[in-house]
């Protein structure tokens, strides 16, 4: 049994205020009944769910965690270089994925990616504040002054403005590195305003889903609860 606003969303209907919407205005029908409760419980298998009399498309709802190596862009096609699109197994190519925010060519590490629209653009949106962490080996190392600048939002040398961030040295040249946005070479300029030059960066965690042991290279489709998680 599933809520019937997210089976669907996940048929391709739309985004969830889509959804609402579209309930309320009495165009699905459960077993030939108008129902217009979100949170109406379904079971797929056996009823019968139309919308404007048809049957949704039934396109699942997909969200991939993927261990990203170094050498490969972020990005579902390129002409030049080797994207992380090509990392992913048939099946899931198929499924018409988006990476979630980008990380660099260089940069390793928790990339997620996923055909929700509207799970993306809150995952990347400044406003929700999604935090990512991030593990750099850097020249020097970072002291009390760093940890305060980075605390305050840091201005870069073009001018860019930064929100507050977490810095925590791990020792010398090695720290860990908190932000809530995503703009463009972030960490690597953020650290390079404070001297110490990134030789290494890896992602470990976004929001509360971390990286954990899943191999360099791998991916993995997200539970539920994962997913009810990032979205909270």
């Amino acid at each position: 049994m599933e809520r019937l606003d997210k089976f669907l969303c996940d048929s391709g209907v739309g985004t969830r205020s889509q959804v609402k919407a579209i309930l309320k205005a009495g165009r699905v029908a459960v077993d030939e009944k108008v129902e217009r409760d979100c949170a109406r419980k379904i079971d797929p298998d056996t009823q019968r769910v139309t919308l404007d009399g048809e049957i949704p498309g039934g396109k699942r709802r997909v969200v991939v965690m993927l261990n990203k190596p170094a050498g490969y862009v972020t990005a579902t096609e390129d002409k030049a270089e080797a994207t992380v699109m090509e990392l992913l197994p048939e099946e899931l190519r198929r499924l018409d994925l988006k990476p979630v925010g980008r990380l660099d060519k260089a940069t390793e590490g928790l990339l997620l990616l996923t055909n929700d629209g509207e799970l993306l653009h809150r995952l990347i949106s400044p406003k929700k504040e999604v935090p990512k962490i991030y593990y750099a080996r850097h020249e020097g190392t970072a002291t009390l002054p760093d940890i305060q600048a980075f605390a305050a939002g840091l201005t870069l040398r073009d001018g860019t403005v930064c929100r507050p961030a977490r810095l925590e040295p791990l020792g010398a040249g090695e720290s860990l590195i908190t932000v809530c946005e995503g703009k463009y070479h972030q960490v690597r300029r953020m650290m390079a305003a404070r001297c110490m030059t990134v030789t290494y960066l890896e992602r470990l965690q976004e929001g509360a889903l971390k990286l954990n042991n899943l191999p360099r290279g791998a991916v993995r489709e997200l539970t539920e609860a994962e997913i009810s998680a990032l979205e909270t």
